[in-house]
């Protein structure tokens, strides 16, 4: 990869890479860092990159920062956030974009990913197995199982009015 061609990638997928990190982890400043580092090793690994495969490596490497972050901070306290006893009263009725993060961030982090980079970023089964290290049928399982998660909350007439 030349250096005209990792800034075009750059100039390209800047945004698309601090989109999925962002989306996942729900925090801008981390989500900078890990797309900032995502790049910086690119960079250094140019020589080996392909340029035709730079988003896929790209968006690799920014996945697996992203999972190695969330493993060093856990900084949620999940049994508060998932209290089935706690109802929110005082929600807006037509705001769906909350109600679809809500939902999303309901999933797993691995749920959540796979859903982001196929339904959000169109990448196909195969290529999400390379970014996420998961073979084909994990990545379709795991999407299913993920996407009924969604459905079932989205359904509920409670999470949406």
């Amino acid at each position: 990869m030349t250096e005209k061609e990792y800034n075009e990638c750059v100039s390209t997928y800047a945004d698309n890479v601090y989109r999925f990190i962002v989306k996942n982890l729900r925090h801008e400043e981390d989500a900078r860092d890990i797309v900032q580092t995502a790049f910086e090793k690119m960079w250094r690994n140019r020589a080996e990159v392909d340029a035709q495969r730079s988003k896929s490596y790209l968006f690799t490497v920014a996945y697996h920062q992203m999972i190695d972050h969330i493993r060093k901070v856990k900084r949620i306290d999940l049994k508060d956030e998932f209290n089935e006893n706690v109802k929110v009263q005082d929600k807006p009725g037509n705001n769906l974009k909350k109600i679809l993060e809500e939902a999303l961030a309901r999933l797993s982090e691995t749920q959540r990913s796979l859903v982001l980079l196929k339904d959000y970023e169109g990448y196909s089964y195969a290529e999400i197995g390379q970014i996420t290290g998961l073979n084909e049928s994990q990545v379709k399982v795991y999407l299913h199982r993920a996407r009924i998660q969604l459905k079932d909350f989205l359904v509920k007439l409670e999470n949406v009015i």
